[in-house]
C-alpha cells in the first residue's frame, strides 16, 4: 500500500501521480526544487519487462531493494540469466543468504523493520508509527539512509552545490516531505504528522489539515478521485491464461501460500517452529490423477514445464479439482534443491497492471526414479550459518530440501539416481 503513495512503481510519481502527466511532473519538480527536465516523461519498466530487458543487454546494471526477485520472479531460468548478464547488480537486503544477493556485485546491509523509525500504511489506508526496537547490528542502515546517503553523494558529483536535498536529519523529515506532497491529492495527509500518530495512534487518510480524524469509509459523499469526480467502470473481458494444457503439459498447476512461512522464507525460514506445518515443499495432486498415473503419497514427481522443472513430495489432496495441481511458492534455493514452483511458470503480464500469470502453469507430472535416499540430523549452534553453508551444496543433488528442527537441528532430506551424490 505504502509503496504506491510514495511513488514507489515504474508509472508513478508520489502521491499517486502519473509519470506522463506533465502537471504532476511540475508540481513534484518544484516541491523538490529542482528542474522540471530532471524527471522523465516515460514510465520505468514493470519488473517482467525490466527483466527481459537486463536479459537482452538492454539494461545494464540494477539496484534491488529488498525483494528476491531470483526466486520470486516467473520464469527463473530468464531471471538468473538476467542477473548473471547485468554489468552491475547492486542488492539491499536485511538478510545477506538469499537466491538473488549470490549474484550481487555490491551487497548493502539493511536495517530489518525492528531495527529502524518510520511509518507504515496498511491495505486499510492506515499509517501506523514504527520505532526501532533494537539498533541494527554492523554496518546496517535504514533503507531510506542508504537512498539518502547515495543521491547525496551522487549529487556532489553530478550537480555540486545539490547535495542539501538530501539532508534529511531522520526519518521524520522524510514523512514531512511526504505528507507534503500529498495535500490536495486523493489521499492528503496534510493533517497528519508524527505528533498525532504518538498522541493518538495509527490514523486513517486522507486526513487534511484542520480535520480531526481520517475517513474510515472513502466516496461516501459520491465524489470520486478523477477529473470529473464521477466514478468509472470498465467492461473487462475475458482472457484465457496463455500457457495452455496440452497432451504433453496436461496439468494446471497452482501456485499459493502456507499458513506459516511468507515469501521466499528468508525471514520466516529461521524459526524452525514454522516448519512443523510443512517441513518440506509438496505437490498436491486429486487422488484420482494420482491413482491414473501409479503416484502414492511420498512418491518423489517431476513437475516440468516448457520453461523448467523441479523434483518434489507428491500429497494427494481430495479438495483439489481433478487436473489441477498446487504448490507452495515458499521454498528457495537455500532450502531446496531448485528454485522451486517459479521454474515452471511463464512471464505472460496482464496488459494493464503488469501482473504475471504466476497462478497458472501448463505442466506434466512424472514420477522422479531416484532410488538412493539419505536423511540426515545434524545439529549446530548457529543454525542460519550451517543453512548457509549448505545451500550450494543443494544444486548438485536430484532432490534435497533443508529443514529446521529445534533451535540447534536441521534436517537434510535428500534422493538421487545414483549414489554417487552420497559421498
Amino acid at each position: 500500500m505504502g509503496g504506491r503513495e510514495v511513488g514507489g512503481m515504474a508509472t508513478m510519481l508520489a502521491a499517486h501521480r502519473d509519470i506522463a502527466n506533465p502537471d504532476h511532473r511540475r508540481e513534484v519538480a518544484a516541491h523538490w526544487g529542482v528542474p522540471e527536465a530532471r524527471l522523465s516523461p516515460r514510465p520505468g519498466l514493470p519488473a517482467v519487462a525490466m527483466f527481459e530487458a537486463l536479459a537482452r543487454g538492454e539494461i545494464k546494471a540494477v539496484w534491488i531493494v529488498c525483494t528476491n526477485p531470483a526466486h520470486s520472479l516467473p520464469d527463473l531460468a530468464m531471471a538468473r540469466q538476467a542477473l548473471s548478464r547485468a554489468e552491475l547488480v547492486v542488492v539491499q537486503d536485511a538478510f545477506a543468504a538469499t537466491d538473488t544477493t549470490a549474484f550481487a556485485d555490491i551487497l548493502l546491509p539493511a536495517a530489518s523493520w525492528g531495527e529502524k523509525e518510520g511509518t507504515v500504511t496498511n491495505s486499510e489506508r492506515r499509517v501506523s508509527r514504527v520505532r526501532a526496537a533494537v539498533p541494527p547490528p554492523g554496518e546496517a542502515r535504514p533503507d531510506g539512509w542508504i537512498a539518502a546517503e547515495f543521491g547525496r553523494r551522487l549529487a556532489a558529483r553530478l550537480h555540486p552545490g545539490e547535495a542539501d536535498h538530501f539532508a534529511y536529519a531522520d526519518a521524520g523529515q522524510v514523512f514531512d516531505e511526504h505528507r507534503a506532497l500529498t495535500v490536495g491529492r486523493d489521499l492528503d495527509m496534510g493533517g497528519l504528522d508524527y505528533r498525532l500518530l504518538e498522541e493518538k495512534g495509527p490514523q486513517q487518510w486522507p486526513l487534511p489539515a484542520g480535520q480531526a480524524e481520517g475517513q474510515a469509509r472513502r466516496y461516501v459523499d459520491g465524489v470520486f478521485a478523477t477529473d470529473n469526480g464521477q466514478a468509472r467502470f470498465h467492461a473487462i473481458d475475458y482472457q484465457p491464461p496463455a500457457d495452455k494444457i496440452s497432451a504433453h503439459y496436461p496439468f494446471r498447476l497452482i501456485t499459493g501460500r502456507l499458513r506459516d512461512q511468507w515469501h521466499g522464507m528468508s525471514r520466516t525460514g529461521r524459526v524452525p517452529g514454522l516448519f512443523s506445518h510443512s517441513p518440506e515443499p509438496e505437490l498436491c495432486m486429486h487422488p484420482e490423477d494420482a491413482e491414473r498415473r501409479n503416484l502414492s503419497d511420498g512418491d518423489l514427481v517431476r513437475v516440468a514445464s516448457k520453461r523448467g522443472q523441479w523434483v518434489l513430495p507428491l500429497k494427494t489432496d481430495g479438495d483439489l479439482m481433478r487436473g489441477c495441481v498446487f504448490a507452495a511458492m515458499h521454498w528457495s534455493r537455500q532450502f531446496l534443491s531448485s528454485g522451486g514452483c517459479n521454474e515452471a511458470t511463464i512471464p505472460a503480464v496482464d496488459g494493464l497492471s503488469f501482473q504475471p500469470e504466476l497462478k497458472h502453469a501448463a505442466v506434466r507430472v512424472e514420477k522422479a526414479e531416484l532410488p538412493w535416499r539419505a536423511l540426515a540430523a545434524l545439529r549446530h549452534p548457529d543454525l542460519p550459518a550451517l543453512q548457509a553453508r549448505l545451500a550450494p551444496l543443494l544444486a548438485d543433488i536430484d532432490y534435497a530440501a533443508i529443514s529446521l528442527a529445534g533451535r540447534d537441528a536441521l534436517l537434510l532430506r535428500a534422493a538421487g539416481a545414483s549414489p554417487g551424490w552420497i559421498g
